[in-house]
Parts: structure tokens; sequence; C-alpha cells
């Protein structure tokens, strides 16, 4: 297990893919590899392969998030009990998305964000160009790419067909994971750290009484927390780096000042109830 912690995982993937990419190579004529090229957009795998992660984060810079985000878990199954008991397991993504939103705390009181705000600023003092190149990789590949990869590994071991079929109910739980932390955020308007300071972040050029983007909660907590729900419950002896990788994404969002701990959080809650619905939905359900 401890084997394929850290960065070890996805470049011994990434090797692999690389090393198949070439046999495929030898053996396809280059017309064909135009053709498909040109015809299909490059998934998470390919995009990867042409960007793998460089050096990440420390466990020991990652211990505090994971912790807090693993905490949500339990607050999880005892809210999602109460969805089963009322609902059952078929599927009514309108009512679970309602639910689902009523779940997840008010934003944190104005003087409780503000002294986040300041742990996000003395934090941003501790930068450098390693954690700077990790935390812009995790984000730009912690919202689907890294979970779609994780389980194109788990679905080399199982036939065709149910690995085709856990591929739609991932990508079904990231979907809904994208909208109802998007509406969660329009509804709380908690401007993100970089917004309330934008020395943190001066390349996004924030405009002048600019209220958004909006942080509360996370999206890329979100889409994390339900993607290592879903992919725990198939694979159970792999919680542990699917965790890991987890608050990896996480750290990165306090590191860069696109959230503050509340925001994580609280899209870490709301995935976890998602990743749990659409494994009960789809007949994986651990309850």
């Amino acid at each position: 297990m401890n084997a394929l912690r850290g960065i070890k995982w996805p470049y011994a993937v990434i090797a692999l893919l690389a090393v198949a990419a070439v046999s495929v190579g030898v053996l396809r004529p280059q017309w064909v590899e135009a053709a498909t090229s040109a015809k299909k957009k490059p998934g998470a795998t390919e995009r990867i392969k042409q960007d793998p992660p460089p050096k990440l984060f420390t466990d020991a810079e990652i211990a505090t998030i994971g912790k807090e985000a693993t905490a949500q878990r339990t607050k999880a199954d005892a809210l999602f009990a109460q969805w089963t008991a009322q609902h059952g397991t078929t599927r009514d993504d309108k009512a679970f998305t309602a639910w689902a939103e009523a779940q997840i705390p008010a934003p944190p009181a104005a003087k409780e964000r503000t002294a986040e705000l300041h742990q996000v600023q003395a934090l941003a003092k501790t930068r450098t160009t390693t954690g700077k190149r990790a935390a812009t990789w995790l984000e730009l590949h912690g919202k689907k790419d890294i979970w779609q990869l994780y389980l194109h590994d788990q679905r080399e071991l199982i036939p065709a067909a149910p690995g085709t079929a856990e591929k739609a109910e991932l990508k079904a739980a990231l979907k809904l994971a994208k909208t109802i932390s998007d509406q969660l955020a329009a509804r709380d308007r908690q401007p993100a750290p970089f917004v309330l300071d934008p020395s943190l972040r001066p390349e996004k050029k924030v405009k002048p009484g600019a209220k958004g983007p909006y942080s509360y909660p996370s999206r890329h907590a979100t889409r994390s927390a339900a993607a290592v729900t879903f992919l725990s419950a198939l694979s159970p002896h792999r919680a542990e780096d699917y965790e890991w990788m987890r608050a990896e994404v996480l750290y990165s969002r306090l590191y860069m000042a696109g959230h503050v701990t509340s925001d994580l959080t609280a899209g870490t809650l709301l995935g976890d109830l998602i990743g749990d619905y659409e494994l009960t939905v789809t007949g994986h359900g651990r309850h």
C-alpha cells in the first residue's frame, strides 16, 4: 500500500502508458494515429501523461487539512442515512440536490472567516517555486483528471462492461458535485481569499469592487470528496492513496489562496454526500 503513495503511483502509471503508446505507435500506421487524434479530444490519461506531476507537498504539510477532510466522513454518513430513510435508493437528482444543499452549514461568521483569511495570508508568505508548481498542477488536474486516472487504473483489473459503467457513474458524481457546489456558491456569495486580498494572487488581476468568484463551498473539494468516496467503495484497499491525493488537492487551494479552510470542509462534506448518493443509486451502496 505504502509503495503506491506519494508521487510513485502517478509516475508509474504514466510510465506504463508511455510504453504502451510507443508500442501502439509502432504497430499502427501514422495516418491512423493522426485521424484518431483529430477526432478525439485527449482524455484524463493523455492529459496527465502530457503534463506529469511535479514534486507534490509533503505529508507534514497536508496533514492538518487531510484530518479535517476525513472528519467530514462521520457527519456525511449520519446525514445520508436520513436521506435513504426518507427516499430509499432510487435516483432523484433534483430532490437530492435540494436536500444536499440544505445539509451544508451556512458560511462562518465574518470574524471567523477573517481569521481564516489571515491563515491563508500567512501561508502565502511561505510559498516556494516548488510549492507553486505543485499547487498549479493540482489546481489544473484536481477537479477531474486525477480521479478519472485512478478509476482507469481500477478498470484494468475488471471486465470491460462493469468498468464502462463505473466510468459513467464517476462522471455523473463529478458533474453533480460541480452543479451543487456552483449553486451553493452563487447563493452564499463568499468571495475567494484572493478577491478579499488581491495581493495574494496578483496574476488574477481582480477588478476593484469585484465580488466574485465565490468560494464557499470549494468545487475542488466537492469533486475530490465525491471521487474519493466513490473510488474507495470500489477499491477499499486503495482508500488511503485516494485520501492522500485529496489532501494534496485541498492544501493546494489554501496554498494559492483559492479558498479558506471552511470552504474546503464544507465542500468535502457535500462531496461525501454526493459520493454516497451515487454509490447507492447505482447499487454499490455502502449503507
